[in-house]
């Protein structure tokens, strides 16, 4: 889906959840995300995104960042899915919680790339792992002759396989 035309519908708001049931709430915000992604009609679902947002950062808020011993695997994609698909603003206060969460092994390395990437873009600058395309090309990339190299550090592919996916064929210059 071009995340250009994704829509947002108001701020997102606090509201309140059972932290004794984070793990359910967060199994059906992923099966919320996927229908939704899978889609391809962002503004009929713009309520629904809104909603798992909130569910998300609510969770965070009121129950702390969840942790693999908590919720499964799935669950902390969800919560990673929930803030990579939010609001430039969202992602780069919850980026700390992401790092740590990395840093814990309860998300990858590929996701902590993936985020740092689209916080860059969103703030103009250059990317550094090569995940994000804006308009059918690769966006703007710092260091492009060794971004193989950081990319396998993160258990990425090389980008000229990524690439591959989006028919782009890869420039370092």
């Amino acid at each position: 889906m071009n995340r250009d035309k994704f829509v947002y519908v108001g701020s997102v708001d606090i509201i309140e959840v059972d932290c004794s049931k984070k793990l359910q709430i967060l199994s059906e915000v992923l099966e919320s995300d996927q229908r939704i992604r899978k889609s391809n009609e962002p503004i009929k679902y713009a309520k629904e995104d809104h909603r798992n947002q909130e569910l998300v950062i609510s969770i965070i808020e009121k129950c702390g960042m969840p942790t693999l011993k908590e919720v499964g695997q799935k669950q902390m994609d969800v919560i990673w899915l929930g803030l990579q698909h939010s609001t430039k603003k969202i992602k780069k206060k919850y980026f700390p919680q992401i790092e740590k969460a990395v840093e814990n092994g309860d998300l990858s390395k590929q996701q902590y790339a993936l985020m740092k990437d689209r916080i860059l873009m969103d703030e103009g600058k250059p990317q550094i792992y090569g995940s994000q395309i804006e308009n059918g090309k690769l966006y703007k990339l710092e260091n492009p002759e060794t971004v193989n190299e950081r990319r396998k550090e993160m258990g990425m592919e090389p980008i000229e396989d990524y690439l591959k996916n989006f028919n782009i064929q890869f420039n370092p210059n």
